[in-house]
């Protein structure tokens, strides 16, 4: 039988065995077995937690949006301004914690599990309505009513820069997605709002 007590510590670890899991192997394609064994328990146990592998996917996933959530409103508290609050939703996108090998990876995979898992689909909604929501409460006082539109292509550019980077083996620059998502808002803000920048 399970401790008692140890259960959030233990679906802890195996949340995040999930995400170093899926990020090595690049796909959804792990076994509870492989999950419960980098996280140092029995899979019979992982499943008395979860239930499936399914669950395991969702929780990690609840997991890394909770994460980037706490991000955002730590980057909002502190910011100074529309301008200042945009550039620190886009750092927490780009954060050491959010935008590192494993949990690139997890992202792109939660994606591909949204087009067949309806809570999955749900959870990548939230996200998305809040990242336009925040986007757009700052960028309307600057753009008035381009506002709604740089918000969705700003999300896009996020996604691009995600997707791009998991194809790299080269590390991770930070630095440079956040110039490069920058760059084309403050493109916007000055008016020079052709076409967002290529997402290479």
């Amino acid at each position: 039988m399970p401790k008692i007590g140890m259960e959030p510590i233990r679906k802890e670890a195996l949340v995040k065995a999930t995400i170093v899991e899926i990020g090595r192997t690049g796909s959804l394609d792990v076994t509870v077995s492989q999950i419960a064994k980098r996280a140092g328990m029995s899979s019979a146990l992982a499943h008395h937690y979860f239930g499936s592998k399914e669950q395991i996917f969702l929780a990690a996933m609840r997991h890394i949006l909770t994460l980037y959530g706490a991000e955002v409103r730590g980057a909002l508290a502190v910011a100074e301004g529309n301008r200042g609050r945009i550039a620190g939703i886009v750092r927490a996108s780009f954060s050491t914690a959010n935008f590192r090998r494993e949990v690139i990876g997890a992202w792109l995979n939660f994606y591909v599990l949204a087009q067949t898992v309806p809570e999955a689909k749900r959870l990548l909604s939230i996200y998305h309505r809040r990242l336009h929501s925040n986007l757009c409460h700052e960028l309307r006082p600057l753009i008035g009513a381009r506002a709604d539109g740089v918000a969705r292509h700003v999300g896009a550019l996020i996604d691009g820069v995600y997707l791009r980077e998991a194809l790299k083996v080269t590390p991770q620059d930070a630095s440079a997605a956040v110039e490069k998502v920058m760059s084309y808002i403050e493109l916007e803000l000055r008016g020079e709002h052709d076409e967002p920048p290529a997402h290479g």
